[in-house]
């Protein structure tokens, strides 16, 4: 029997690689591009489920997947720090680096 590939496991695997390169993009392309391969991995897996003997590349499929999650988590706790960094220091002060300086030195006590 002719083994055929998955549809959407090449997809899956570029999409989790490019959420964990997206969460240095404030976390946003993270986030979207492992939604969107984890929802692919959803439909490609239950095609998987169906009809194993039929489909050849599904360690693609499941290493997609693993990105897609590594990358989600990378960008959420990315938001995160960047929600907490606002909070403590306050926009304008991450925007000017010399005021930043001079928070930090007041945090630390010097």
């Amino acid at each position: 029997m002719n083994q055929q590939k998955l549809p959407n496991a090449t997809a899956v695997l570029v999409l989790g690689i490019v959420s964990i390169v997206g969460c240095c993009c404030y976390g946003v392309v993270g986030i979207i591009t492992g939604i969107i391969g984890l929802v692919l991995y959803k439909k490609d897996n239950a095609l998987y489920q169906q009809n194993p003997e039929l489909y050849s590349d599904y360690s693609n499929l499941n290493t997609g997947r693993i990105l897609c999650i590594i990358g989600l988590v990378l960008s959420v706790l990315y938001i995160i720090y960047i929600v907490v960094m606002l909070a403590v220091f306050g926009a304008e002060t991450l925007s000017d680096p010399d005021l930043l300086q001079e928070r930090l030195r007041e945090l630390s006590g010097q």
